[in-house]
């Protein structure tokens, strides 16, 4: 594969713009020095396969809850409700999320890892980082993959236009005002800083907003509230599993808000089917041998190198690759043993002169949006750094 060096971001304007988390807990920088060199037709290639699989995405999920299969795909029982409720609602729109791929460039094909439609991550280095490595090194600013920034904004006004022309928004929301409120933890800088970019690129859409630490937001069956101030949307960056598992009042609660139209939770709770790694077995089933797809099971796969990996895991945890003959590649411990266990083919990621693997991630808002690569070894997990990319 082929990549560019280039002159790093120094720490002072990385925090001067709101990145704090440039630096891993070994003093390695996050954020690569390097970039990877793309083609057009691969950045199209990137594009269209993304926009395929959220169509299968949207496909799969009818199914699954027309045939009730959230117990096989381990969503959380007392979800079940909420996701088929914010489901049948157009109103409860599909913020943003990122797909992480395998393939891509080098004339590999590219093969779906798995869909972080939730919370995914890497958002604020996939929408600004790049476009400012791209600026400080005096390289065309527009030789990428990536308007996912512009894309956001757009799908915000969304949020009150549905599918009719963006154009209308001004004139749609002086009639509501509906406001919005954005909540993040209070302990992860990351977090905070994401959940309010997102908040100025609603603000810049025409959005009332405001932001609360989540252990600060107050709900009740009128609603959201902030102190007294009561809001029709409510964007959390908080797993909907976490909230089911360890507030299941909480998940009662927002049911009954969503259910009452008091309040529009943001991502809509339908993505914790797609967030869930078992539902690829779907995909599997309803889409047997697709070229963008990895055959996966419940199931050990027989006589194949794979991958063990949780519904629920998240950054590598709890992550076993398996040779063919069941020998132990390689494996990661971690938080989620409990959660229901999926059987994925393995495919080897890209990997650059030094052995170090990359996993391609598109955002998609609307439409696909924006391109990133995550590198590290074969098992990704927190300690991987994020890399740019330009098309050449």
């Amino acid at each position: 594969m082929n990549l560019e060096k280039l002159q790093p971001l120094t720490d002072e304007y990385l925090e001067s713009i709101g990145f704090v988390w440039h630096t891993d807990e070994d003093d390695s920088s996050y954020v690569a020095d390097e970039i990877v060199q793309i083609t057009e037709d691969e950045a199209n290639a990137f594009y269209e396969a993304t926009n395929e699989l959220y169509d299968m995405f949207c496909e799969a999920g009818e199914y699954v809850i027309e045939n009730n299969l959230f117990h096989d795909i381990n969503i959380p029982f007392n979800l079940v409700e909420l996701i088929k409720e914010s489901w049948e609602n157009d109103v409860h729109w599909h913020l943003y999320s990122r797909f992480d791929l395998a393939g891509g460039i080098d004339g590999k094909p590219i093969k779906l890892i798995e869909f972080n439609a939730d919370t995914p991550t890497s958002l604020f280095e996939t929408a600004i980082i790049q476009w400012a490595l791209l600026k400080k090194n005096g390289l065309d600013d527009a030789s990428q993959f990536n308007n996912l920034a512009e894309a956001l904004k757009e799908n915000f006004k969304r949020i009150i236009t549905l599918d009719s022309d963006i154009e209308k928004f001004e004139e749609y929301y002086s009639k509501l005002g509906w406001k919005i409120l954005f909540s993040s933890i209070s302990s992860s800088s990351e977090d905070i800083n994401t959940t309010k970019l997102l908040q100025h690129l609603a603000s810049e859409a025409g959005f009332n907003t405001d932001f609360e630490y989540i252990e600060n937001v107050q709900f009740n069956d009128e609603g959201i509230y902030k102190e007294d101030e009561l809001f029709e949307f409510w964007f959390k960056l908080i797993p909907w599993e976490d909230i089911a598992i360890e507030e299941s009042e909480l998940a009662l609660m927002l049911t009954e808000i969503v259910k009452e139209k008091k309040a529009i939770i943001f991502n809509p709770a339908y993505t914790l089917m797609f967030q869930s790694k078992g539902f690829m077995k779907i995909l599997w089933d309803l889409y047997p041998n697709h070229p963008l797809l990895l055959e996966t099971s419940f199931e050990p796969l027989k006589g194949k190198k794979q991958v063990e990996k949780r519904c629920f895991g998240r950054e590598g945890a709890n992550t076993k690759i398996i040779n063919a003959d069941g020998s132990i590649d390689c494996e990661t411990h971690g938080e989620y043993e409990g959660h229901k266990a999926i059987f994925q083919e393995y495919v080897e990621l890209p990997v650059d002169e030094n052995g170090n693997s990359y996993q391609a991630g598109v955002f998609y808002a609307y439409a696909a949006s924006a391109l990133g690569f995550r590198r590290g070894e074969k098992i990704l997990n927190n300690m991987s750094k994020f890399v740019g990319h330009i098309i050449r």
